[in-house]
Protein backbone atom coordinates (compact mmCIF):
# COMPACT_ATOMS: atom_id res chain seq x y z
CA UNK A 1 0.00 0.00 0.00
CA UNK A 2 1.34 3.43 -0.92
CA UNK A 3 0.69 6.56 1.09
CA UNK A 4 0.76 10.20 -0.07
CA UNK A 5 4.05 11.94 0.53
CA UNK A 6 3.96 15.15 2.54
CA UNK A 7 7.24 16.98 3.05
CA UNK A 8 8.09 17.31 6.71
CA UNK A 9 8.85 20.91 7.67
CA UNK A 10 12.59 21.24 7.28
CA UNK A 11 13.16 24.77 8.54
CA UNK A 12 15.07 25.71 11.64
CA UNK A 13 13.75 25.40 15.15
CA UNK A 14 13.09 28.96 16.42
CA UNK A 15 15.88 30.24 18.66
CA UNK A 16 13.45 31.13 21.43
CA UNK A 17 11.61 27.80 21.43
CA UNK A 18 11.57 25.93 24.76
CA UNK A 19 13.35 22.60 24.79
CA UNK A 20 10.06 20.70 24.95
CA UNK A 21 8.83 22.21 21.65
CA UNK A 22 10.76 20.87 18.66
CA UNK A 23 8.44 22.22 15.94
CA UNK A 24 10.27 23.61 12.93
CA UNK A 25 9.39 26.43 10.58
CA UNK A 26 7.09 25.19 7.81
CA UNK A 27 7.48 25.73 4.07
CA UNK A 28 4.36 27.89 3.88
CA UNK A 29 4.88 31.55 2.86
CA UNK A 30 3.18 33.06 5.91
CA UNK A 31 5.24 36.24 5.51
CA UNK A 32 2.95 37.27 2.62
CA UNK A 33 0.13 38.10 5.05
CA UNK A 34 -0.27 40.95 7.51
CA UNK A 35 -1.79 40.84 10.93
CA UNK A 36 -5.09 42.67 11.30
CA UNK A 37 -3.38 45.31 13.46
CA UNK A 38 -1.28 46.23 10.43
CA UNK A 39 -4.35 46.47 8.19
CA UNK A 40 -6.79 48.54 10.24
CA UNK A 41 -6.66 50.77 13.27
CA UNK A 42 -8.33 48.61 15.91
CA UNK A 43 -9.86 51.04 18.39
CA UNK A 44 -8.83 50.43 21.97
CA UNK A 45 -11.64 51.17 24.38
CA UNK A 46 -12.36 50.89 28.04
CA UNK A 47 -13.66 47.40 27.42
CA UNK A 48 -16.93 46.44 29.06
CA UNK A 49 -17.60 43.31 27.00
CA UNK A 50 -15.27 40.95 28.95
CA UNK A 51 -17.41 41.49 32.05
CA UNK A 52 -20.78 41.30 30.29
CA UNK A 53 -23.03 38.24 30.28
CA UNK A 54 -25.46 36.83 27.73
CA UNK A 55 -28.82 37.08 29.45
CA UNK A 56 -31.28 37.49 26.56
CA UNK A 57 -31.51 36.52 22.92
CA UNK A 58 -30.74 39.16 20.27
CA UNK A 59 -33.10 39.70 17.36
CA UNK A 60 -32.24 36.88 14.95
CA UNK A 61 -32.38 37.60 11.22
CA UNK A 62 -31.97 34.55 8.96
CA UNK A 63 -30.43 35.43 5.59
CA UNK A 64 -30.67 31.92 4.09
CA UNK A 65 -32.99 33.09 1.31
CA UNK A 66 -30.59 35.81 0.16
CA UNK A 67 -27.00 35.44 1.34
CA UNK A 68 -27.29 31.69 1.79
CA UNK A 69 -29.08 31.20 -1.53
CA UNK A 70 -26.50 33.11 -3.53
CA UNK A 71 -23.83 30.77 -2.12
CA UNK A 72 -25.52 27.61 -3.44
CA UNK A 73 -24.21 25.90 -6.56
CA UNK A 74 -27.87 25.35 -7.45
CA UNK A 75 -29.95 28.26 -6.07
CA UNK A 76 -33.34 27.37 -4.64
CA UNK A 77 -36.30 27.25 -6.99
CA UNK A 78 -39.55 29.02 -5.95
CA UNK A 79 -41.03 25.90 -4.32
CA UNK A 80 -37.98 25.29 -2.14
CA UNK A 81 -37.73 28.99 -1.25
CA UNK A 82 -41.36 29.04 -0.22
CA UNK A 83 -40.89 25.93 1.91
CA UNK A 84 -37.82 27.43 3.58
CA UNK A 85 -39.68 30.68 4.26
CA UNK A 86 -42.56 28.76 5.84
CA UNK A 87 -40.07 26.92 8.07
CA UNK A 88 -38.49 30.18 9.26
CA UNK A 89 -41.89 31.63 10.12
CA UNK A 90 -42.91 28.45 11.95
CA UNK A 91 -39.69 28.49 14.01
CA UNK A 92 -40.52 31.99 15.24
CA UNK A 93 -38.23 34.31 13.27
CA UNK A 94 -39.77 37.79 13.10
CA UNK A 95 -37.41 39.48 10.65
CA UNK A 96 -36.39 37.52 7.55
CA UNK A 97 -34.17 38.63 4.68
CA UNK A 98 -35.78 37.12 1.62
CA UNK A 99 -33.80 38.25 -1.39
CA UNK A 100 -31.83 40.62 -3.58
CA UNK A 101 -34.66 41.71 -5.90
CA UNK A 102 -32.53 43.80 -8.24
CA UNK A 103 -30.02 40.98 -8.79
CA UNK A 104 -32.28 38.49 -10.54
CA UNK A 105 -35.79 38.00 -11.82
CA UNK A 106 -36.12 34.96 -9.55
CA UNK A 107 -35.46 37.01 -6.42
CA UNK A 108 -37.82 39.78 -7.54
CA UNK A 109 -40.58 37.29 -8.29
CA UNK A 110 -40.16 35.54 -4.94
CA UNK A 111 -40.66 38.81 -3.05
CA UNK A 112 -43.74 39.50 -5.16
CA UNK A 113 -45.01 35.99 -4.35
CA UNK A 114 -44.76 36.72 -0.62
CA UNK A 115 -46.82 39.87 -1.13
CA UNK A 116 -49.36 38.40 -3.55
CA UNK A 117 -49.98 35.21 -1.55
CA UNK A 118 -49.89 37.06 1.78
CA UNK A 119 -47.30 34.63 3.15
CA UNK A 120 -45.86 36.95 5.82
CA UNK A 121 -47.86 37.12 9.08
CA UNK A 122 -48.63 40.53 10.58
CA UNK A 123 -45.72 40.30 13.04
CA UNK A 124 -43.06 39.27 10.49
CA UNK A 125 -40.89 41.88 8.78
CA UNK A 126 -39.52 41.24 5.29
CA UNK A 127 -35.97 42.45 4.57
CA UNK A 128 -34.74 43.10 1.02
CA UNK A 129 -31.13 43.78 0.04
CA UNK A 130 -29.86 46.40 -2.40
CA UNK A 131 -26.60 48.09 -3.36
CA UNK A 132 -26.35 51.86 -3.03
CA UNK A 133 -27.33 52.51 -6.64
CA UNK A 134 -30.36 54.54 -7.63
CA UNK A 135 -31.83 52.30 -10.34
CA UNK A 136 -31.37 49.16 -8.26
CA UNK A 137 -32.92 50.81 -5.21
CA UNK A 138 -35.96 51.74 -7.29
CA UNK A 139 -36.29 48.14 -8.50
CA UNK A 140 -35.94 46.86 -4.91
CA UNK A 141 -38.66 49.13 -3.55
CA UNK A 142 -40.95 48.13 -6.39
CA UNK A 143 -40.66 44.50 -5.26
CA UNK A 144 -41.94 45.10 -1.71
CA UNK A 145 -45.10 47.07 -2.47
CA UNK A 146 -48.06 45.45 -0.76
CA UNK A 147 -46.07 44.00 2.12
CA UNK A 148 -47.09 45.11 5.62
CA UNK A 149 -43.66 45.42 7.29
CA UNK A 150 -40.47 46.03 5.35
CA UNK A 151 -36.79 46.79 5.92
CA UNK A 152 -34.88 48.14 2.92
CA UNK A 153 -31.28 47.07 3.48
CA UNK A 154 -28.72 49.14 1.56
CA UNK A 155 -25.05 48.21 1.48
CA UNK A 156 -21.77 49.54 0.12
CA UNK A 157 -18.23 48.19 0.54
CA UNK A 158 -16.24 50.69 2.61
CA UNK A 159 -12.87 49.02 3.35
CA UNK A 160 -9.78 50.44 1.59
CA UNK A 161 -9.02 47.43 -0.60
CA UNK A 162 -12.62 47.27 -1.80
CA UNK A 163 -12.84 51.06 -2.29
CA UNK A 164 -9.60 51.26 -4.21
CA UNK A 165 -9.42 47.97 -6.10
CA UNK A 166 -13.05 47.11 -6.74
CA UNK A 167 -14.77 50.49 -6.93
CA UNK A 168 -11.93 52.82 -7.73
CA UNK A 169 -13.14 55.47 -5.28
CA UNK A 170 -11.50 57.48 -2.53
CA UNK A 171 -13.11 58.19 0.83
CA UNK A 172 -14.94 61.32 -0.29
CA UNK A 173 -16.34 59.75 -3.45
CA UNK A 174 -17.44 56.69 -1.49
CA UNK A 175 -19.21 58.88 1.06
CA UNK A 176 -21.06 60.69 -1.75
CA UNK A 177 -22.12 57.40 -3.34
CA UNK A 178 -23.53 56.12 -0.03
CA UNK A 179 -25.40 59.31 0.83
CA UNK A 180 -26.86 59.51 -2.68
CA UNK A 181 -28.07 55.94 -2.22
CA UNK A 182 -29.60 56.84 1.13
CA UNK A 183 -31.50 59.74 -0.48
CA UNK A 184 -32.78 57.42 -3.21
CA UNK A 185 -34.07 55.01 -0.57
CA UNK A 186 -36.00 57.88 1.04
CA UNK A 187 -37.34 59.06 -2.29
CA UNK A 188 -38.61 55.71 -3.56
CA UNK A 189 -39.82 54.29 -0.23
CA UNK A 190 -41.38 57.47 1.15
CA UNK A 191 -44.96 56.29 0.62
CA UNK A 192 -44.50 52.75 1.97
CA UNK A 193 -46.24 52.04 5.29
CA UNK A 194 -44.21 50.49 8.12
CA UNK A 195 -40.89 50.72 6.32
CA UNK A 196 -37.56 50.98 8.10
CA UNK A 197 -34.04 51.30 6.79
CA UNK A 198 -30.81 49.37 7.24
CA UNK A 199 -27.28 50.32 6.24
CA UNK A 200 -24.33 47.93 5.99
CA UNK A 201 -20.83 49.34 5.57
CA UNK A 202 -19.64 46.14 3.92
CA UNK A 203 -16.31 44.82 5.22
CA UNK A 204 -16.79 46.95 8.31
CA UNK A 205 -14.11 45.04 10.17
CA UNK A 206 -11.40 46.27 7.75
CA UNK A 207 -12.68 49.85 7.47
CA UNK A 208 -11.06 52.77 9.30
CA UNK A 209 -13.01 53.27 12.57
CA UNK A 210 -13.36 57.06 12.30
CA UNK A 211 -14.47 56.84 8.67
CA UNK A 212 -17.12 54.15 9.24
CA UNK A 213 -18.40 55.93 12.36
CA UNK A 214 -18.84 59.14 10.36
CA UNK A 215 -20.67 57.26 7.57
CA UNK A 216 -23.05 55.61 10.03
CA UNK A 217 -23.81 58.88 11.81
CA UNK A 218 -24.50 60.59 8.48
CA UNK A 219 -26.92 57.81 7.53
CA UNK A 220 -28.88 57.96 10.80
CA UNK A 221 -29.14 61.74 10.36
CA UNK A 222 -30.24 61.41 6.74
CA UNK A 223 -32.85 58.78 7.61
CA UNK A 224 -33.91 60.72 10.73
CA UNK A 225 -33.47 57.82 13.12
CA UNK A 226 -35.60 58.07 16.25
CA UNK A 227 -36.56 55.63 19.01
CA UNK A 228 -39.95 54.96 17.43
CA UNK A 229 -38.41 54.32 14.02
CA UNK A 230 -34.82 53.19 14.62
CA UNK A 231 -32.31 52.66 11.84
CA UNK A 232 -30.48 49.35 11.67
CA UNK A 233 -26.72 49.73 11.41
CA UNK A 234 -25.36 46.36 10.38
CA UNK A 235 -21.60 45.95 10.86
CA UNK A 236 -20.37 42.88 8.94
CA UNK A 237 -17.22 40.90 9.41
CA UNK A 238 -17.58 40.20 5.70
CA UNK A 239 -14.28 38.36 5.56
CA UNK A 240 -13.19 37.14 8.97
CA UNK A 241 -9.59 38.28 9.52
CA UNK A 242 -8.97 38.50 13.25
CA UNK A 243 -9.53 36.84 16.58
CA UNK A 244 -13.03 37.40 18.01
CA UNK A 245 -11.84 39.86 20.66
CA UNK A 246 -10.84 42.29 17.89
CA UNK A 247 -14.35 42.24 16.43
CA UNK A 248 -15.76 42.77 19.93
CA UNK A 249 -13.51 45.83 20.37
CA UNK A 250 -14.70 47.22 17.02
CA UNK A 251 -18.36 46.69 17.90
CA UNK A 252 -17.97 48.21 21.35
CA UNK A 253 -16.25 51.25 19.83
CA UNK A 254 -19.29 51.82 17.62
CA UNK A 255 -21.70 51.08 20.46
CA UNK A 256 -20.03 53.71 22.65
CA UNK A 257 -19.55 56.40 20.02
CA UNK A 258 -22.53 56.31 17.66
CA UNK A 259 -24.72 59.39 17.61
CA UNK A 260 -28.44 58.76 18.22
CA UNK A 261 -27.53 55.47 19.91
CA UNK A 262 -31.04 55.09 21.34
CA UNK A 263 -32.36 55.32 17.79
CA UNK A 264 -30.06 52.64 16.37
CA UNK A 265 -30.44 48.87 16.29
CA UNK A 266 -26.84 47.70 16.28
CA UNK A 267 -26.56 44.58 14.14
CA UNK A 268 -23.74 42.19 13.21
CA UNK A 269 -23.21 39.82 10.30
CA UNK A 270 -20.15 37.64 10.94
CA UNK A 271 -18.71 35.25 8.39
CA UNK A 272 -16.70 32.18 9.28
CA UNK A 273 -13.45 32.38 7.28
CA UNK A 274 -11.34 31.68 10.37
CA UNK A 275 -13.85 29.22 11.82
CA UNK A 276 -14.68 31.57 14.71
CA UNK A 277 -17.92 33.14 13.46
CA UNK A 278 -19.86 31.83 16.48
CA UNK A 279 -17.39 33.37 18.93
CA UNK A 280 -17.36 36.65 17.00
CA UNK A 281 -21.15 36.89 17.20
CA UNK A 282 -21.32 36.03 20.89
CA UNK A 283 -18.62 38.54 21.81
CA UNK A 284 -20.25 41.16 19.58
CA UNK A 285 -23.51 40.77 21.52
CA UNK A 286 -21.55 41.16 24.77
CA UNK A 287 -20.09 44.33 23.23
CA UNK A 288 -23.47 45.92 22.50
CA UNK A 289 -24.94 44.29 19.37
CA UNK A 290 -28.72 43.77 19.52
CA UNK A 291 -29.35 41.92 16.27
CA UNK A 292 -27.55 39.04 14.52
CA UNK A 293 -27.78 38.10 10.85
CA UNK A 294 -26.78 34.60 9.76
CA UNK A 295 -27.95 31.31 8.29
CA UNK A 296 -29.76 28.60 10.20
CA UNK A 297 -26.97 26.04 9.83
CA UNK A 298 -24.23 28.39 8.67
CA UNK A 299 -24.46 28.14 4.88
CA UNK A 300 -22.88 31.03 2.97
CA UNK A 301 -20.04 32.09 0.71
CA UNK A 302 -16.63 30.49 1.35
CA UNK A 303 -16.81 28.91 4.82
CA UNK A 304 -20.24 30.34 5.47
CA UNK A 305 -22.24 32.87 7.44
CA UNK A 306 -22.46 32.58 11.18
CA UNK A 307 -24.63 29.64 12.27
CA UNK A 308 -27.63 31.11 14.09
CA UNK A 309 -28.95 27.69 15.13
CA UNK A 310 -25.78 27.02 17.10
CA UNK A 311 -25.89 30.53 18.56
CA UNK A 312 -29.49 30.07 19.68
CA UNK A 313 -28.89 26.63 21.20
CA UNK A 314 -25.76 27.89 22.95
CA UNK A 315 -28.08 30.29 24.78
CA UNK A 316 -30.52 27.48 25.55
CA UNK A 317 -27.66 25.47 27.07
CA UNK A 318 -26.96 28.41 29.41
CA UNK A 319 -30.55 28.69 30.59
CA UNK A 320 -31.49 31.58 28.27
CA UNK A 321 -34.59 31.26 26.07
CA UNK A 322 -33.38 31.58 22.44
CA UNK A 323 -36.87 32.81 21.41
CA UNK A 324 -36.75 30.40 18.43
CA UNK A 325 -38.23 26.89 18.51
CA UNK A 326 -35.86 23.98 17.87
CA UNK A 327 -38.02 21.36 19.57
CA UNK A 328 -38.15 19.26 16.36
CA UNK A 329 -34.62 19.76 15.17
CA UNK A 330 -34.60 16.75 12.86
CA UNK A 331 -37.55 18.10 10.87
CA UNK A 332 -35.80 21.47 10.66
CA UNK A 333 -32.65 19.77 9.41
CA UNK A 334 -34.52 17.68 6.85
CA UNK A 335 -36.24 20.78 5.49
CA UNK A 336 -33.03 22.79 5.25
CA UNK A 337 -31.20 19.90 3.58
CA UNK A 338 -34.04 19.52 1.08
CA UNK A 339 -34.15 23.23 0.29
CA UNK A 340 -30.39 23.81 0.02
CA UNK A 341 -29.35 20.35 -1.21
CA UNK A 342 -26.53 20.56 1.30
CA UNK A 343 -26.08 17.85 3.97
CA UNK A 344 -25.68 18.82 7.61
CA UNK A 345 -22.47 17.32 8.97
CA UNK A 346 -22.87 14.44 11.42
CA UNK A 347 -20.83 16.36 14.01
CA UNK A 348 -22.61 19.68 13.49
CA UNK A 349 -23.24 21.19 16.96
CA UNK A 350 -26.59 20.10 18.43
CA UNK A 351 -28.01 19.04 15.04
CA UNK A 352 -25.75 16.35 13.53
CA UNK A 353 -26.64 12.67 13.79
CA UNK A 354 -23.71 11.96 16.09
CA UNK A 355 -23.63 14.97 18.43
CA UNK A 356 -25.42 13.21 21.28
CA UNK A 357 -23.66 9.90 20.66
CA UNK A 358 -20.81 8.42 22.68
CA UNK A 359 -18.57 5.59 21.45
CA UNK A 360 -15.77 6.06 24.01
CA UNK A 361 -15.94 3.73 26.99
CA UNK A 362 -15.20 6.40 29.59
CA UNK A 363 -17.84 8.72 28.13
CA UNK A 364 -20.39 5.91 27.99
CA UNK A 365 -19.80 4.96 31.60
CA UNK A 366 -20.26 8.58 32.72
CA UNK A 367 -23.44 9.04 30.65
CA UNK A 368 -24.86 5.74 31.90
CA UNK A 369 -24.31 6.76 35.50
CA UNK A 370 -25.52 10.30 34.85
CA UNK A 371 -28.79 9.14 33.27
CA UNK A 372 -29.42 6.76 36.16
CA UNK A 373 -28.74 9.55 38.66
CA UNK A 374 -31.06 11.89 36.76
CA UNK A 375 -33.89 9.38 36.92
CA UNK A 376 -33.27 8.79 40.62
CA UNK A 377 -33.25 12.52 41.44
CA UNK A 378 -36.49 13.06 39.53
CA UNK A 379 -38.15 10.18 41.36
CA UNK A 380 -36.93 11.45 44.72
CA UNK A 381 -38.21 14.96 43.97
CA UNK A 382 -41.50 13.62 42.66
CA UNK A 383 -41.32 15.56 39.39
CA UNK A 384 -41.11 14.50 35.72
CA UNK A 385 -37.60 13.93 34.41
CA UNK A 386 -38.13 16.65 31.75
CA UNK A 387 -38.65 19.27 34.48
CA UNK A 388 -35.53 18.45 36.49
CA UNK A 389 -32.38 20.50 36.03
CA UNK A 390 -29.98 18.73 33.67
CA UNK A 391 -26.68 17.42 35.06
CA UNK A 392 -25.71 14.50 32.84
CA UNK A 393 -21.98 14.26 31.98
CA UNK A 394 -20.94 14.79 28.35
CA UNK A 395 -24.45 15.86 27.26
CA UNK A 396 -24.61 19.68 27.44
CA UNK A 397 -28.36 19.61 26.85
CA UNK A 398 -31.07 16.98 27.08
CA UNK A 399 -31.53 15.50 23.56
CA UNK A 400 -35.27 15.40 24.30
CA UNK A 401 -35.31 19.21 24.21
CA UNK A 402 -34.69 18.91 20.47
CA UNK A 403 -37.28 16.20 19.93
CA UNK A 404 -34.76 13.38 20.01
CA UNK A 405 -34.92 10.10 21.88
CA UNK A 406 -32.12 8.53 23.89
CA UNK A 407 -31.83 5.62 21.44
CA UNK A 408 -28.61 6.84 19.84
CA UNK A 409 -26.97 8.41 22.89
CA UNK A 410 -24.70 5.38 23.30
CA UNK A 411 -23.43 3.21 20.45
CA UNK A 412 -20.86 0.47 20.71
CA UNK A 413 -17.71 -0.12 18.68
CA UNK A 414 -14.12 -1.16 19.45
CA UNK A 415 -13.58 2.03 21.46
CA UNK A 416 -16.47 1.34 23.80
CA UNK A 417 -16.51 -0.04 27.29
CA UNK A 418 -18.63 -1.95 29.77
CA UNK A 419 -20.77 1.05 30.74
CA UNK A 420 -22.07 1.58 27.21
CA UNK A 421 -22.72 -2.11 26.68
CA UNK A 422 -24.65 -2.30 29.95
CA UNK A 423 -26.63 0.83 29.03
CA UNK A 424 -27.77 -0.63 25.70
CA UNK A 425 -28.74 -3.99 27.15
CA UNK A 426 -30.76 -2.30 29.87
CA UNK A 427 -32.50 0.34 27.76
CA UNK A 428 -33.13 -1.88 24.73
CA UNK A 429 -33.88 -5.24 26.36
CA UNK A 430 -34.36 -4.64 30.07
CA UNK A 431 -31.30 -6.71 30.97
CA UNK A 432 -29.60 -5.20 34.03
CA UNK A 433 -26.06 -6.59 34.22
CA UNK A 434 -24.25 -6.69 37.56
CA UNK A 435 -20.75 -5.21 37.48
CA UNK A 436 -18.86 -8.51 37.34
CA UNK A 437 -20.87 -9.55 34.30
CA UNK A 438 -20.37 -6.16 32.66
CA UNK A 439 -16.61 -6.69 32.92
CA UNK A 440 -16.79 -10.22 31.55
CA UNK A 441 -19.16 -9.51 28.67
CA UNK A 442 -17.18 -6.41 27.63
CA UNK A 443 -14.27 -8.72 26.74
CA UNK A 444 -16.48 -10.68 24.34
CA UNK A 445 -17.82 -7.51 22.76
CA UNK A 446 -14.27 -6.14 22.37
CA UNK A 447 -13.18 -9.34 20.61
CA UNK A 448 -16.19 -9.14 18.29
CA UNK A 449 -15.72 -5.47 17.34
CA UNK A 450 -11.95 -5.90 16.92
CA UNK A 451 -12.60 -8.81 14.57
CA UNK A 452 -15.26 -7.07 12.48
CA UNK A 453 -13.85 -3.53 12.64
CA UNK A 454 -17.31 -2.03 12.80
CA UNK A 455 -20.03 -0.87 15.17
CA UNK A 456 -22.22 -3.50 16.82
CA UNK A 457 -25.96 -2.85 16.77
CA UNK A 458 -28.20 -3.42 19.81
CA UNK A 459 -29.72 -6.47 18.10
CA UNK A 460 -26.27 -7.92 17.43
CA UNK A 461 -25.27 -7.14 21.00
CA UNK A 462 -28.24 -9.11 22.30
CA UNK A 463 -27.47 -11.99 19.95
CA UNK A 464 -23.88 -12.08 21.17
CA UNK A 465 -25.04 -11.97 24.78
CA UNK A 466 -27.36 -14.89 24.18
CA UNK A 467 -24.66 -16.91 22.44
CA UNK A 468 -22.15 -16.33 25.25
CA UNK A 469 -24.34 -16.83 28.31
CA UNK A 470 -27.18 -18.98 27.10
CA UNK A 471 -25.22 -22.01 26.05
CA UNK A 472 -27.12 -24.71 24.28
CA UNK A 473 -29.42 -22.26 22.50
CA UNK A 474 -31.66 -21.24 25.39
CA UNK A 475 -35.08 -20.08 24.25
CA UNK A 476 -37.02 -17.04 25.32
CA UNK A 477 -38.92 -19.13 27.85
CA UNK A 478 -35.61 -20.01 29.50
CA UNK A 479 -34.54 -16.40 29.98
CA UNK A 480 -35.51 -15.98 33.63
CA UNK A 481 -33.73 -19.13 34.76
CA UNK A 482 -30.70 -18.33 32.61
CA UNK A 483 -30.67 -14.79 34.02
CA UNK A 484 -30.52 -16.22 37.50
CA UNK A 485 -27.50 -18.31 36.51
CA UNK A 486 -25.63 -15.34 35.06
CA UNK A 487 -26.68 -12.98 37.81
CA UNK A 488 -28.48 -10.46 35.53
CA UNK A 489 -32.05 -9.27 35.82
CA UNK A 490 -34.76 -8.78 33.19
CA UNK A 491 -37.28 -6.02 33.72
Amino acid sequence: MSFPTIDTPAGAIPDDAPNWNRQRHSQMPSHRYRAVYDRVDVPLTQRAWPDARLTAAPLWVPVDLRDGNQALAEPMDPERKRRFFALLVAMGYKEIEVGYPSASRADFDFVRMIAAADLAPDDVTIVVFTPARRDLIERTVESVRGLRNVVVHMYAATAPTWRNTVLGKGKAAMRTLILDGGRAVLEFAADLPNVRFEFSPEVFNLTEPDYVLDLCDRMTTLWDACPDRPVILNLPATVEVATPNVYADQIEYMHRNLARRDSVILSVHPHNDRGTGIACAELAVLAGAQRVEGCVFGNGERTGNVDIATLALNLHAQGVDPMIDFSDVDEIRRTVEYCTRLPVHGRHPYVGDLVHTAFSGTHQDAINKGMAAHRARAAQAGIPERELDWQVPYLPIDPADLGRTYDAVIRVNSQSGKGGIAYLLKTEFGIDLPRHLQVDFAKHVQAHTDATGREITPAELRELFDSVYRAGGATTSDQHSESDKTGCRNR
